[in-house]
């Protein structure tokens, strides 16, 4: 069993507990959106991720990281292969340890992405390689987050960063429906795809468009199901399996309903 968290699992504990101070994380293989109270470096191992951090976009892969501050929106996701990433917890500073206000205060001095040296990442091979023979150690895991931020400061550098300037791509959204039209695709996920909040983009969806995300998604699986039905290679059990439908009934009412024609009375027309 693979010793790296999946993110919703450590979002969701994070939720009820304190993070742990330095956790291996897989990324999902879309878009994400969330914020946090705490200031998080987030530092890639394997594979690519993409992330957008205060409207900065960049990819992130093995050596190279980001800054994410208390309270800053972001988004995350897998690109490139399994995406694996070091994640750090900066745990929140109080009166009485100067040490770690000094080095929050570094950190949010930093530009948000960094490049680290080769001779960090081999460190920070020989942490995550003890961290994943000892995964429930926290005297191991605050040791290793202690580390990695004393030594940060003079093993990194910036790399260039991407400001975005859409909020809202269509072609983007259309394309990741299009990759995903057979499974079930929610707005957080259609959110994520361009780097926004799930009210957010819902807003801004409806207002472009003037109909909501649901309903979008819902026209895109039915218009891909006509062009299926027209070139008869498939029945409608298949087409409605194709287009992401839990089921042909579930088809049939919902095709009926905004063509106001059942599917099989539609492929007679093309038979």
């Amino acid at each position: 069993m693979s010793l790296f968290l999946d993110l919703h699992l450590a979002t969701d504990t994070a939720k009820e507990l304190s993070p742990r101070p330095a956790q291996l994380v897989t990324l999902p293989s879309y878009m994400e959106c969330h914020d946090h109270n705490y200031t998080q470096v987030v530092i890639g191992l394997k594979g690519q991720a993409e992330f957008e951090v205060s409207g900065l976009g960049n990819l992130v892969g093995p050596g190279q990281g980001c800054v994410v501050t208390s309270g800053s929106g972001h988004a995350f996701g897998g690109v490139v292969g399994q995406s694996d990433i070091l994640v750090l917890n900066m745990p929140m500073p109080n009166a009485d340890d100067p040490l770690m206000l000094q080095r929050l205060n570094d950190l949010n001095q930093k530009e948000i992405y960094f490049q680290l040296d080769g001779q960090i990442q081999k460190l920070i091979q020989m942490l995550v390689a003890e961290m994943q023979s000892n995964p429930e150690d926290m005297l191991l895991s605050r040791a290793c987050s202690d580390t990695v931020v004393a030594l940060m400061q003079r093993h990194m550098m910036a790399f260039e960063t991407v400001r975005k300037d859409s909020r809202f791509d269509l072609e983007v959204i259309d394309r990741y429906i299009e990759q995903h039209l057979s499974q079930k695709i929610s707005v957080t996920q259609l959110a994520g795809s361009v780097f926004l909040g799930e009210s957010q983009f819902h807003s801004l969806f409806k207002g472009q468009m003037g109909i909501t995300p649901h309903q979008y998604v819902l026209g895109k699986r039915i218009d891909m199901a006509k062009q299926l039905i027209e070139k008869g290679h498939l029945t409608l059990g298949q087409v409605a399996e194709f287009t992401g439908f839990s089921g042909q009934s579930t088809f049939t009412h919902t095709f009926s309903r905004l063509q106001g024609i059942s599917p099989s009375q539609y492929k007679k027309q093309f038979g």
